[in-house]
């Protein structure tokens, strides 16, 4: 079964106040977030925090998710990656799903399509694909976990997409275009379509 790492350690510098919290359809964007993950089939499920501990904790309370501080987060994502692949190795998962807390407009859907396209084609990575991005959310295979353990400081998981190329099976995920790292983005979230 596929393990799933939520990761949401940043302190939101560009945003100027936690992202995590911001509100978004009645709930905040890491719980909405939350309740996207929780409604795929992974297990079991780690929300990664940082900058934030409780704060973030209090948001997937009744899911069931394990959080994990990253004492590290301030050098960088690949801090996150490291604590969250740590909290599910004993569960030695058949893949890893790796998710963001600022996409807003993903859906289980489409983390059930990376899944089962990873699954389907036993390729290395299933990752999304926005405008000219290969990125997150994207799923990893067991055996280039360890090469997960191996990126360092801002080095997210599309360092890995980049080398692993051709190799990537990609799932369109054109709103992923969509990130909420600044006010703008925000207010263009919220002026967008229900």
């Amino acid at each position: 079964m596929p393990a799933l790492l939520l990761l949401a350690a940043g302190a939101s510098t560009r945003m100027g106040r936690p992202k995590q919290l911001l509100p978004y359809r009645g709930r905040t964007l890491l719980r909405h977030a939350a309740e996207t993950a929780a409604a795929t089939a992974c297990a079991p499920l780690v929300l990664v925090t940082g900058a934030l501990h409780a704060e973030l904790a209090a948001e997937v309370a009744g899911l069931p998710f394990r959080v994990v501080h990253n004492a590290e987060w301030a050098t960088g994502m690949a801090s996150s990656i490291r604590a969250g692949l740590a909290a599910v190795a004993e569960a030695r998962p058949a893949a890893v799903l790796i998710m963001l807390a600022d996409q807003p407009l993903l859906t289980p859907a489409l983390l059930g399509q990376l899944l089962a396209r990873q699954q389907a084609t036993g390729a290395p990575a299933a990752a999304a694909a926005y405008a000219d991005v290969l990125g997150v959310p994207a799923v990893f295979a067991r055996a280039v976990l360890p090469e997960l353990l191996q990126l360092q400081g801002a080095q997210g998981a599309s360092r890995l997409l980049a080398r692993l190329g051709t190799a990537v099976a990609r799932v369109p995920f054109p709103a992923g275009l969509l990130d909420v790292d600044t006010p703008a983005q925000y207010a263009a979230l919220l002026q967008g379509p229900d």
